[in-house]
């Protein structure tokens, strides 16, 4: 199958072309005639398999003849990284056209984007929050969009936007094209799409699946030797980069000064960067400045680097689904791809779980001086203090060590005689049991 059987104007081909795209992708082939048909299309497919130019290029195609200096097509995006890497690829798409586009979203200022707006954009391609404030603002007019599309649509969920969903909704047409892509289908996604769309297409390619260009393994490797194996695998690695992912944003700074330290090129990408340092990170990364990038789960939907060789989960992620699209980093542009996962005595659930949702094992492999048995101390149970037999002469005890005084001296002859009281107890007055007995009561607290 060719790209030309969609009749695209000629520029869009050259366009095609020029970034090198031979034929459709499997999500491709069946959503671009159904978006260009004018449809709503729920579309489902893993990462790395071209849902950007799904939608792209028949937007493109359907705007090109259309009325300019109004916003006609908006797509939301989770995160920065996915915004940019999607305004990358409408700009490299409509080249020639005159169709601008801008991308919206927050840490960075506000003014720039104003004076965008301002000159006019067909396209916009936002995050939901910062995307709220303009438009609470007043500065964005969003009532002549002719297509939304809704990227990512199960992570902005996870993120917590649904909410910021609704009401940007409110701002739009209700006669309107919507295409809706995900990775997973979730329930919470379905209702999603049973709000949004109308009537729609499902093209669902390979749901949940990563795809089949990956090599995948785990590693059972015992915490304190994950960064040293981590050097290891990565100067085994002679096709690529590396995209290392770590749970916190602490853990992926610290990392990747670890691994300049050790003499790699790396940096790492975590939520507390500015954007211009996020923004220096990926274009390094990208151009080959980086072979290392150390990431949190905010990249794992936005980069798109095809020359990644491989990808090593340093932590596993929270869910299984996160799991398929940190892999999907790798294996691009029909390229093979490795994922290794490192894992501890705490994450076989997750690892059971991520080969529930595969439908197969992952294979296991161990290098000499890295197995998780290597750390395996034996377990001991914690020594226990020796309870007294008699739980009121130890209250005696603790009765007289206090009526004897502040002193050294008085302590140690306390001591003394309470030792001796363990061995042959003395006879006390009744008084004197009275008194022990009243501490009984508040002394064993």
């Amino acid at each position: 199958m060719s790209f030309t059987q969609f009749k695209f104007q000629t520029k869009i081909m050259d366009n095609i072309k020029a970034c090198g795209y031979q034929a459709p992708t499997p999500i491709q082939e069946q959503a671009i005639p159904k978006v260009l048909a004018g449809r709503d299309v729920l579309g489902l497919a893993q990462t790395g398999t071209g849902k950007t130019a799904a939608f792209a290029l028949p937007i493109i195609q359907r705007l090109a003849d259309g009325p300019r200096r109004k916003v006609s097509a908006l797509v939301v995006a989770p995160t920065r990284e996915l915004a940019e890497q999607i305004d990358q690829s409408f700009q490299e798409l409509a080249q020639g056209t005159g169709l601008r586009s801008v991308t919206v979203y927050g840490g960075v200022g506000k003014g720039k984007q104003v004076q965008e707006f301002r000159r006019g954009v067909e396209v916009v391609i936002a995050c939901p929050g910062r995307l709220l404030d303009h438009l609470n603002s007043h500065d964005l007019d969003l009532s002549k969009v002719e297509s939304l599309v809704l990227d990512e649509a199960d992570q902005m969920f996870d993120m917590g936007f649904f909410p910021d969903i609704r009401r940007i909704l409110k701002h739009l047409p209700r006669k309107r094209q919507t295409l809706l892509f995900s990775a997973t289908m979730p329930g919470h996604i379905r209702k999603l799409a049973d709000e949004t769309l109308t009537n729609p297409v499902e093209v669902r390619i390979k749901l949940e699946q990563p795809l089949e260009l990956i090599s995948q393994a785990l590693y059972p490797v015992a915490q304190k030797k994950k960064t040293a194996l981590l050097l290891h695998l990565i100067k085994e690695t002679t096709d690529g980069s590396t995209l290392v992912f770590t749970r916190t944003k602490y853990g992926a700074k610290n990392l990747a000064k670890k691994l300049n330290r050790a003499g790699l090129k790396a940096t790492d990408l975590q939520g507390n960067m500015s954007q211009n340092q996020r923004q220096r990170a990926l274009t390094g990364f990208r151009d080959g400045n980086f072979t290392v990038l150390v990431a949190t789960d905010i990249a794992a939907r936005g980069i798109d680097v095809s020359l990644v060789g491989q990808v090593i989960n340093f932590d596993l992620p929270a869910t299984a689904e996160a799991y398929t699209h940190r892999i999907g980093r790798t294996g691009r542009a029909q390229r093979s791809g490795r994922a290794v996962s490192f894992i501890g005595h705490d994450d076989h659930t997750m690892v059971r779980a991520i080969e529930r949702l595969q439908g197969r094992s992952i294979d296991r492999l161990t290098v000499d001086g890295f197995a998780l048995e290597d750390e395996v101390e034996e377990a001991r149970p914690p020594r226990q203090p020796r309870r007294p037999a008699n739980p009121q002469r130890a209250a005696r005890k603790k009765t007289s060590s206090r009526r004897s005084g502040g002193s050294g001296k008085a302590r140690s002859a306390a001591k003394g005689k309470n030792t001796s009281a363990q061995r042959r107890p003395a006879k006390k007055s009744g008084n004197q049991r009275a008194a022990t007995s009243g501490s009984n009561i508040f002394g064993l607290g």
